[in-house]
């Protein structure tokens, strides 16, 4: 099983990819979501503002 975690004296440039893959997937995901929150909340203040006029 060391051997697989070491990846023949590359593990570190193995792992830290795997890491920061990982981490721009994690990011990708908070923004997409923070985004549809923000254009949720965009549309439903328009239609708010063609109902009251």
């Amino acid at each position: 099983m060391m051997e697989f975690l070491e990846m023949g004296g590359y593990a570190r440039y193995v792992w830290s990819s795997y890491a920061i893959v990982l981490v721009a997937i994690v990011l990708n995901i908070v923004w997409a979501r923070r985004a549809l929150k923000r254009a949720q909340a965009e549309a439903r203040r328009r239609v708010t503002m063609r109902d009251a006029a």
